[in-house]
């Protein structure tokens, strides 16, 4: 059966060459938000969102990356009003005291990380050590998000919501709506084990309409929008695969635009990756995105376990690393760089005021508001005028 995206593509006039039609897609620095007729008081933008249930305070979620979320910073995140994600497959639950594992992933040098990684990340993940860390978290009084991958979902799942899990993600590279191994069966059905498991489902990661579609109508509460954007991801290089965000988010947007007209069920769609600075955030949220999930701008925290550093999940992979290890400093504490105050001019702290002084500015009181406002289309929108900042490498020019 022909896809609605195919016949687009056939119908489109744009082509690689002969047999390959193609389209054009764009990313957040290609695109600018248009004010409008009206602007607000800063103080009347409201940035709450709702996620199965529960009302988040914030649009903003930490990744599930061993350098961005642990414990404390999970806790951290949820008394800010936004979501911290744990990793129930990383350092955290191969190791009850995971201090020594982190000291060697910080203290390689950059020719021996991955092979670092790969022995540290060799160790079995402890199942006892997945509900402890839930429990951890929810003995804080703050909701508790944690991830796994697709192929383990079944076996750690059960885990995670019997010690208290409120959200479970379930990640990969590229999720699909069942996983098929080489003997020919089906390792995870979503539909069924959104009905079994008992706690909202977030499934990524997706970046087209029609994928989108088929995988709201498993039940899943939301979706994860983007492959490859992120800082430490080389997924792109090594995999070739990957969609601009912009392109991404305005067509996973719709599809949930369309499912929820069609079902009347609220859904939540969930850009990831590829947000280094407030302006990134808003732009998401104006190409369609209900919430951000982000990590390098976070793993540069004071309390982040990667104590400046950062990596990508599949970065210790024992078969094709794809993703890597990155310097990204400490600048500040974890509640200055969501809720500022700012000490930097470059839309690396304070992210929330910039979304809220962004939604002033273009008379948006929400965030359903905001997804309406006018996107276009301006490639020279972050070095028009910028020549100075640019040669002296301050503000927008670093």
């Amino acid at each position: 059966m022909q896809t609605a995206a195919k016949q687009e593509l056939q119908n489109s006039a744009m082509m690689i060459g002969r047999g390959k039609a193609t389209r054009r897609a764009y990313g957040f620095d290609e695109i600018a938000l248009v004010p409008g007729l009206i602007t607000l008081d800063f103080e009347l933008c409201d940035v709450s969102i709702t996620l199965g249930k529960h009302r988040l305070a914030l649009p903003i979620m930490a990744s599930a990356m061993d350098g961005v979320v642990d414990v404390k910073t999970a806790v951290i995140m949820g008394k800010l009003g936004g979501l911290g994600v744990i990793n129930l497959q990383g350092l955290q639950t191969r190791y009850e005291d995971s201090t020594e594992a982190y000291n060697q992933v910080i203290g390689c040098d950059n020719t021996q990380f991955v092979e670092v990684m790969q022995k540290l990340y060799a160790a079995p993940v402890r199942e006892e050590l997945i509900a402890l860390r839930v429990k951890e978290i929810k003995a804080q009084g703050v909701l508790v998000a944690a991830s796994i991958t697709p192929n383990m979902a079944r076996q750690y799942g059960p885990i995670a919501v019997k010690a208290g899990v409120d959200f479970l993600f379930i990640q990969s590279t590229v999720i699909g709506i069942e996983h098929k191994t080489a003997q020919g069966n089906t390792q995870l059905d979503l539909k069924a084990f959104c009905a079994e498991i008992g706690v909202p489902v977030i499934v990524g990661n997706c970046v087209t309409y029609d994928a989108a579609l088929r995988l709201l109508d498993t039940g899943v509460e939301g979706i994860l929008v983007g492959v490859g954007p992120g800082a430490a991801c080389t997924s792109r290089g090594v995999l070739g695969i990957g969609v601009p965000m912009a392109t991404a988010i305005a067509d996973c947007s719709a599809a949930k635009a369309d499912y929820e007209a069609r079902t009347g069920r609220k859904v939540t769609m969930i850009a990831d990756g590829g947000m280094a600075v407030g302006g990134d955030i808003c732009k998401a949220i104006a190409c369609g995105a209900d919430a951000v999930m982000i990590g390098s701008p976070l793993a540069r925290a004071e309390e982040a376990p990667g104590r400046g550093f950062h990596w990508g999940m599949a970065t210790p992979s024992p078969v094709l690393p794809r993703g890597t290890r990155i310097k990204v400093g400490r600048v500040g504490k974890l509640e200055q760089i969501i809720l500022g105050p700012a000490t930097v001019d470059d839309g690396s702290q304070n992210l929330i005021g910039a979304l809220k002084t962004s939604m002033s500015t273009l008379g948006a009181a929400s965030i359903q508001e905001m997804q309406q406002v006018e996107v276009i289309i301006a490639p020279s929108i972050l070095t028009e005028g910028k020549v100075f900042q640019t040669a002296q490498h301050l503000g927008m020019g670093r």
